[in-house]
């Protein structure tokens, strides 16, 4: 009996960033493929033996057709994983796993259906096609299904974005470099306790075809490194973390740096005072400045969009940032987390300027949202194994400002620095905005005590017309944004 290949997508780390979904549709094979030298030669001896994967998915268009099919596209996610979990000095979890996928669409006229299966055995895929036409001819019209317009289909030969590093980072390195980490992190004085440390390896390869003639496939790779700490004890405990995550192993940050940075931070946070209500002007991390550009990106999808479900969604062509905001979408950063060379329709992709000097510019769209607004594809399209296209955003990122941070808040008399966010409440079609966060007062221009449970409240329509950004923009995450200074939102404290 043939070895199925289990499927196993870290979805965050390097799915999502190239536009496809992770599935759980294939049993791991991490166990086996650790413990059986015997399972691994086996595995490798099979998918030796089947077809190369652009290939396949050719195949499976072309068999689609031929059963009577209006259209199609299919769709293949490699991907393999290496984990370690690191606490305490020792050794607590190895997880190491590949897996394949592969997904097919079937269009009959405003008929679709999506199948996805992890066998290459030509029966499965025989299967897979089977099962497909009969789900795509029973289901109900969807008016806006289809293919990605012909003429905004990406073409060969796609730019050069160094998204792939081959480099072999065995369990043990990796275990090496986690201890270090962590290591680090507990050496700061006032740490008393470890959440642990991680460090991964993972790479993956994508390929997709469609039956009006795209064909497509690049590789990526991440590594990531990690840790989180404990200072103090009891009910006066704090917690706080730091992190590396990257195309390239070479690029990844000094473990020793990330432990160090990650326990500082930790200890900073200890004996934390309450904050008064009250309105005073805040001041916002770039790690958490970054969500700023989550709400706005839910708010101008297509799908948001088309419902009315946003509180966009009547704002195109308007200011809706103050005029020294640019954000842009840009999907060919070099080495970017986020970078792809086409959507996940095909769709050739460009950087985007979201908004501009404060303007709302444009939505993001895929297919069936731009068919639903009668708008042009914009290359936003996300892509699932067995699910119909989404939307997302590549490398997307909030312009630096003219400021720098210190100035930022060298003439707020009493202020918060916000550190850390805490729950989703957010309502995306009045855009009021209330999360719990800690971070640290401002007191005449610069940082004091530690400050923790208070709530920040405001309207997102309001708190975007008032973002000032500073000069420190950094790219190290799929979005990003510099230090933000946001005046007049609400603080619920003691």
């Amino acid at each position: 009996m043939p070895l199925k290949l289990g499927a196993y997508c870290l979805y965050k780390k390097f799915v999502m960033p190239v536009g496809i979904k992770g599935h759980s549709y294939l049993a791991q094979t991490s166990l086996l493929w650790l413990i059986s030298p015997t399972f691994r030669n086996a595995l490798r001896q099979e998918r030796q033996m089947t077809a190369p994967t652009q290939e396949i998915l050719d195949n499976l268009v072309k068999a689609a057709l031929k059963n009577g099919a209006d259209a199609a596209d299919a769709v293949a996610v490699d991907a393999r994983s290496t984990g370690i979990s690191w606490r305490e000095g020792k050794l607590e979890d190895v997880e190491q796993s590949e897996g394949q996928d592969i997904g097919l669409r079937v269009m009959f006229g405003k008929k679709q259906a999506m199948v996805s299966t992890s066998d290459r055995r030509p029966d499965s895929l025989k299967a897979l096609v089977d099962r497909t036409i009969a789900m795509a001819r029973a289901v109900p019209e969807d008016e806006f299904c289809g293919l990605a317009p012909t003429g905004r289909l990406a073409k060969n030969p796609f730019k050069e974005l160094d998204l792939f590093d081959a480099t072999e980072v065995s369990a043990e390195k990796l275990k090496e470099l986690a201890a270090e980490t962590e290591d680090a992190a507990r050496a700061i004085k006032g740490v008393t306790n470890s959440e642990g440390a991680g460090a991964s390896s993972s790479s993956w390869a994508i390929a997709l075809a469609t039956s009006h003639g795209f064909e497509g496939q690049y590789k990526g790779s991440s590594f990531s490194l990690s840790t989180s700490v404990v200072a103090g004890e009891g009910t006066g405990m704090e917690r706080d973390y730091d992190y590396s995550s990257t195309r390239h192993f070479s690029d990844l940050e000094n473990p020793a740096t990330i432990g160090k940075t990650a326990g500082e931070l930790t200890v900073a946070r200890l004996n934390p005072s309450k904050v008064s209500s009250g309105q005073l002007p805040l001041i916002f991390k770039p790690r958490v400045s970054s969500s700023m550009l989550g709400h706005f990106v839910g708010a101008i999808s297509g799908g948001a969009v088309a419902r009315g479900t946003s509180f966009l969604k009547d704002k195109m062509g308007e200011s809706i940032f103050a005029p020294n905001v640019t954000i842009t979408d840009n999907p060919f950063i070099v080495r970017g987390l986020s970078s792809k060379l086409f959507d996940g329709e095909g769709v050739e992709m460009a950087a985007l300027n979201l908004v501009e000097d404060g303007i709302l510019k444009s939505w993001i769209l895929n297919s069936a949202s731009a068919r639903q607004l009668g708008l042009p594809v914009t290359g936003h399209a996300s892509r699932g194994t067995s699910s119909a296209p989404g939307i997302s955003t590549s490398n997307l990122f909030m312009a630096a400002g003219s400021v720098a941070p210190d100035d930022l808040m060298s003439d707020i008399k009493e202020g918060i620095y916000i550190t850390d966010l805490i729950g989703m409440g957010v309502n995306p079609v009045s855009g009021d905005y209330s999360r719990g966060a800690s971070g640290f007062m401002i007191r005449d221009g610069q940082l004091a005590e530690p400050v923790s449970e208070f709530t920040i409240a405001g309207n997102l329509k309001d708190m975007f017309r008032a973002i000032v950004p500073s000069s420190d923009l950094e790219m190290k995450y799929g979005t990003n944004a510099p230090t933000i200074r946001i005046d007049g939102m609400m603080i619920a404290g003691a």
